[in-house]
C-alpha cells in the first residue's frame, strides 16, 4: 500500500472510532440533553471523516466536489437538528440529568 492509502485508512479508522464513541454515548449516557450532545458532536465528526476517506478514495473530480457538499451539509445540519432536539426537549419541560450533590439542591 502506498503512504497516501495508508492515510484514507487512517481517516477511516478514525472516523469509525468516533462512530462507535457516538453509540456508546447515545446508549450510556443518561438523558436526552447529554446524548443529544454525543450524537452532535461524535456523529458529525464520524460522518464527515467518512466521507471524506471516500471523497479521497475516489478521486473523481465530481464525486469530490459532492463530497465536500454533503461535509458541508453535514455541518450544518448535524448540530442544527441536536439543538432543536434539545430545545423540543426543553419546552416539554425535560429536566437535565443531576447526581443530587450540588450546592442548593433541595432533593
Amino acid at each position: 500500500m502506498t503512504p497516501f492509502e495508508w492515510v484514507i485508512v487512517g481517516i477511516a479508522v478514525v472516523g469509525a472510532f468516533f462512530g462507535a464513541v457516538a453509540a456508546i454515548g447515545i446508549v450510556r449516557l443518561p438523558d436526552v440533553y447529554t446524548r443529544a450532545h454525543a450524537a452532535s458532536k461524535s456523529d458529525t465528526l464520524a460522518t464527515v471523516l467518512a466521507v471524506g476517506a471516500a471523497a479521497l478514495t475516489l478521486d473523481s473530480g465530481l464525486s469530490t466536489v459532492k463530497s465536500v457538499f454533503l461535509i458541508v451539509f453535514l455541518f450544518v445540519t448535524n448540530p442544527t437538528a441536536a439543538h432543536a432536539i434539545a430545545r423540543a426537549a426543553r419546552d416539554q419541560g425535560i429536566e437535565p440529568w443531576t447526581t443530587g450533590t450540588e450546592e442548593g439542591d433541595d432533593r
